[in-house]
Order: C-alpha cells, then sequence, then structure tokens
C-alpha cells in the first residue's frame, strides 16, 4: 500500500518512475504537484493580485494577461502594497515612452 500525501493527508502518492522492478513514489499526490506552482514575481510573494481593471485609466478586462504590475518609487525590490499598482499594457506602454513616473496624488492608495 502506498503512503498517504504529505501535502493533504488526502489521497496516496503518486508514482514517480519503476526501475529494475522497484517502483518509486513522489511525496505528494498527483492533485498537489499540479497545483503546486512557484512564483517568480516578489509582489505575488508578498501577497499582492493583479486586478481586473487599470488603476490609471479604468480599462476593465477579462484577462490578467493584459495587466501589469506598477511599482509606484521604481523600487521592484519594494513590493509594500501601497507602492503597487495594476496597469494596462497601454499604460504601462505609454510610462515607458514618456520615461515618467507617477507624481505624488496621481494614485490614491487603496484602503
Amino acid at each position: 500500500m502506498r503512503e498517504i500525501c504529505r501535502k493533504c493527508s488526502q489521497r496516496e502518492v503518486a508514482i514517480n518512475y519503476h526501475k529494475n522492478g522497484t517502483t518509486y513514489y513522489r511525496s505528494v499526490c498527483d492533485h498537489c504537484s499540479k497545483k503546486r506552482i512557484k512564483s517568480n514575481f516578489p509582489w505575488e510573494k508578498a501577497g499582492y493580485k493583479k486586478k481586473n481593471i487599470c488603476d490609471r485609466c479604468g480599462f476593465h478586462s477579462k484577462h490578467p494577461e493584459q495587466f501589469n504590475v506598477f511599482h509606484i518609487d521604481g523600487d521592484l525590490r519594494n513590493c509594500r502594497h501601497l507602492n503597487l499598482k495594476t496597469v494596462c499594457a497601454n499604460c504601462q506602454r505609454i510610462f515607458n515612452k514618456e520615461e515618467t513616473r507617477w507624481r505624488r496624488g496621481d494614485l490614491v492608495p487603496d484602503f
């Protein structure tokens, strides 16, 4: 009998591979191994989630791929929620083209 998944404690662990007649198992079940997605973005690790509306122009979309997370002070390591805003791809391009930053007062922090 297989061991139980370390993460969910409900399902049996998944088979990893067979070698020389021996079966080797993973430490988690198939369901938990598929859910495990590691984030490469510090703002995601800090708990910030992209919105479906641009904080600058108000553009709405069903697809989060059309939005970027913008750091108001320009410091990518500063992932405080008051420093992060969701902007659409168009606004992001405008910022890059004009090489301007948002001035104090252009954004209202979320409470």
